[in-house]
């Protein structure tokens, strides 16, 4: 990825800029005080949604919904809930949906989600379950119309998916059963996300495709990360952050640079949307705000 010339940049009043954020349920008392400090960070940005994940094979389950309701009860905010189907039956699958929608949820990011056993272990679908993620999509939509589905999308093909060309039939069989929205897996260099793009459309497939910003808070978790993810890490990127593990200091800087450059190019090559991996963290996420021309937006009481 080429470093822009900030000097190009144009302020969002030139062009309407929108973001969500992405936040994952919290296993503590003390990650659940962080969480709540960053989506307070962070209301202000005025997102379209913010959506809360599950973990490997649904195991955050309950924290999620906890969150969601949260969300909806003390915040103006709006959630997405995610939803997976491993691990569970149709009818507890949809069971969760009808209840996602009984309490005002109309936003879903549906994916098949991790193998019970994590990333990289072999998947298979419960029995009684939903097949995998298109499955579920049309799933929802028989269940409600009205929600509105999102779904994930792989720049560098899912690492389960034997070709590109296989993935993004997959991305179109999702497309088909009724998702209006896909949000990449993170990426780092950018030219991986316009040939993808190129790639989708081709195939027909016309729905938003929301690039997946992840700012590298810990270069070390997020190269993990990244393996788990089938995410390419760039060795200019690696060389950005070397000799630095003592240096939390100057790491943070490097961070800061590191997604100034990646969503200020976005931008320039006329990106307008952004989805943001948190990682429960706000202080990059909401610079990288202000970077593309975001103010705070008084915030009426829930």
């Amino acid at each position: 990825m080429n470093a822009p010339r900030l000097s190009r940049f144009m302020p969002a009043g030139h062009r309407r800029i929108a973001v969500s954020f992405e936040f994952f349920p919290p296993a503590t008392e003390e990650m659940e005080k962080t969480l709540w400090e960053s989506i307070e960070r962070l209301k202000p940005m005025a997102p379209q949604f913010v959506s809360v994940t599950y973990g490997a094979g649904g195991s955050t389950r309950e924290r999620t919904h906890a969150t969601v309701r949260r969300l909806l009860t003390e915040t103006k905010l709006t959630p997405a809930a995610h939803l997976t189907c491993v691990a569970a039956t149709r009818e507890e699958v949809d069971g969760i949906a009808r209840a996602y929608h009984d309490v005002g949820v109309r936003h879903i990011v549906a994916l098949r989600g991790d193998p019970i056993g994590g990333a990289g272990t072999k998947y298979a679908p419960h029995s009684g379950g939903y097949e995998n993620a298109a499955d579920l999509v049309g799933g929802l939509k028989r269940i409600n119309s009205d929600f509105e589905i999102s779904v994930s999308a792989y720049p560098e093909k899912h690492p389960e998916s034997p070709t590109v060309a296989a993935d993004i039939d997959m991305l179109k069989a999702k497309v088909d059963a009724g998702a209006g929205r896909a949000i990449t897996q993170f990426f780092f260099e950018n030219d991986l996300y316009f040939r993808y793009l190129d790639r989708v459309r081709a195939r027909g497939i016309d729905i938003p495709i929301v690039p997946g910003i992840l700012p590298v808070q810990n270069f070390k978790a997020a190269t993990n990360f990244a393996a788990r993810a089938g995410a390419s890490v760039p060795v200019w990127l690696a060389e950005r952050f070397q000799g630095l593990d003592n240096d939390a200091t100057t790491r943070k800087l490097i961070a800061a640079a590191v997604a100034a450059e990646q969503v200020v190019d976005l931008f320039d090559r006329g990106v307008t949307t952004f989805h943001f991996y948190t990682m429960n963290r706000a202080d990059l996420v909401y610079a990288i705000c202000h970077l593309l021309g975001l103010r705070p937006v008084a915030q009426e009481a829930a």
